[in-house]
């Protein structure tokens, strides 16, 4: 483009995005899930940074030649590693949107439309997933977009810390505060502890229920009791609904209950499987959140939804602004002194964001709920059936039993637990070595475990099928040689 934007040349070069964006998507099953580079080669192959103005197209050719054969196609139909980021083209279409407007939302002052097209959303998907009314704005809660359940996570404790110390923004943290994790919580608690300034000593790590993965409240009981009586504080709790080694949704409600009797703040990450609760057959899995104080879903795992767009609600919408709220004089304004509008720079860390609500809102238009619903029950409906191959079969077993559209399986080797552990561990880098498709790992109790996590926007039976047939190769390639 000129020095100067002309919406005309932008016209004609955005033909020319979408074409490859769309060109790129309707080929992405044959490329390779997870290219062979080795580190430094993407690097190495990039052209200097110009001095002069380049031709458009000679960037689309560099994405041609060097960033695609050394990306990990996440929107693949084969990628069923971690757990998905969905970037549906609709959600492309609202983030487009989104930059193409340019607003900086950090108050209502600086784009009303921001502000308040995320609160109508946020209040609106809050009823649709089930949460109790005091989760919206309408109820004396709230909800907002936060870039990652990370953020979230972050943005929570230091809620927790301010309702249990006010004095915390003066003085610092004081060294006897206490938050509490399972073995499974994401490590993102763990950063938060340590953005925070806690140190590693304020983490808890509670055992488990006997004989399973779920925080067990009994031993939450226990160790909060312990802590208080030995003068220090618990300040939070975060139960998980569907960790991401096994999918373990942690029982809330007791949980909450435990908290409740020390003050202690309830910060629900249920970044994966919240979403879920969409599907009326599915809401058990918020059992409880009317007792907690925050809750947080991502968009962006299994919602259709591109990165970054993650849903946290607390039922005190005054909680996250008094905590966080720092006010310069050059942001001051009638609007914000008014009190009568919510200045989204006060519910997270950075004090500048994006319109991210507009590529959420764009799937919701393009999909319907409905669409949402039936996009859930699908991958869900696949890991029933491909759970019920693996539990059939008799070179493989379950780890654990499948949790939505999860599902952790282990090779059987007939041989002891160490020969099992080796032999998933090929099974898997010869399924990825393969590129044909991508599975990731975890242990479970000390054991390596494959973990199929089904959620691509564009993965069907067929994909899964074939899945399982490679899975199946790989094992009697692996046994076959074990034998021999």
């Amino acid at each position: 483009m000129t020095d100067r934007d002309d919406p005309e040349e932008f016209r004609a070069l955005a033909h020319a995005v979408v074409d490859w964006i769309a060109d790129y998507r309707a080929g992405i099953a044959a490329h390779p899930v997870q290219p062979q580079v080795e580190p430094g080669s993407v690097r190495a192959a990039l052209s200097p940074l110009p001095e002069r103005p380049q031709p458009f197209d000679a960037l689309l050719a560099e994405l041609d030649r060097v960033v695609v054969p050394a990306t990990t196609h996440w929107q693949s139909p084969s990628f069923f590693g971690y757990f998905p980021a969905n970037a549906s083209l609709h959600s492309v279409l609202g983030d487009m949107l989104s930059t193409g407007l340019g607003s900086q939302g950090m108050m209502w002052a600086t784009s009303p439309a921001c502000t308040e097209t995320e609160q109508h959303l946020v209040d609106e998907l809050a009823g649709a997933l089930g949460l109790p009314e005091t989760f919206t704005f309408t109820g004396g809660g709230g909800g907002t977009i936060e870039d990652s359940a990370s953020s979230s996570a972050l943005v929570a404790l230091l809620a927790a810390l301010h309702r249990a110390d006010p004095g915390w923004q003066t003085d610092g943290v004081r060294g006897d505060e206490r938050i509490y994790v399972s073995a499974e919580t994401h490590s993102s608690l763990a950063k938060a502890v340590r953005v925070a300034g806690l140190g590693s000593k304020a983490l808890v790590v509670v055992d488990p229920e006997p004989g399973g993965h779920a925080l067990s409240p009994d031993a939450l009981a226990a160790a909060m009791s312990a802590d208080a009586g030995a003068g220090l504080r618990p300040v939070l709790v975060c139960p998980t609904i569907g960790t991401t080694g096994t999918g373990t949704i942690d029982p809330v409600r007791r949980i909450a209950e435990v908290a409740r009797e020390h003050g202690a703040w309830v910060h629900v990450d249920a970044a994966w499987a919240g979403v879920a609760a969409l599907c009326p057959e599915h809401r058990s899995v918020l059992d409880g959140v009317e007792l907690v104080d925050s809750f947080c879903t991502d968009a962006h795992k299994w919602l259709l939804t591109a990165l970054d767009a993650s849903l946290l609600w607390v039922q005190d919408g005054s909680a996250l602004p008094a905590a966080l709220s720092l006010t310069p004089e050059y942001l001051r304004n009638p609007a914000s002194e008014s009190g009568a509008v919510v200045d989204y720079r006060d519910w997270q860390v950075p004090l500048g964001r994006r319109f991210r609500a507009l590529k959420l809102r764009a799937v919701i238009h393009a999909r319907g709920l409905e669409g949402l619903r039936a996009h859930l029950r699908g991958h869900i409906a696949l890991a029933e059936e491909f759970a019920g191959w693996v539990t059939a079969d008799p070179r493989f077993t379950l780890a654990v039993p499948r949790s939505l559209s999860l599902v952790c399986l282990r090779v059987v080797t007939g041989r002891g637990s160490e020969a099992d552990d080796a032999a998933t561990r090929q099974v898997l880098e010869r399924v990825n070595a393969s590129g044909s498709a991508f599975v990731s790992h975890t242990v479970v109790d000390g054991r390596y475990v494959i973990r199929v996590a089904i959620g691509a926007v564009t993965t069907g039976p067929e994909h899964v099928t074939a899945l399982w047939d490679q899975l199946c190769a790989a094992a009697d390639a692996v046994l076959a040689e074990s034998r021999s």
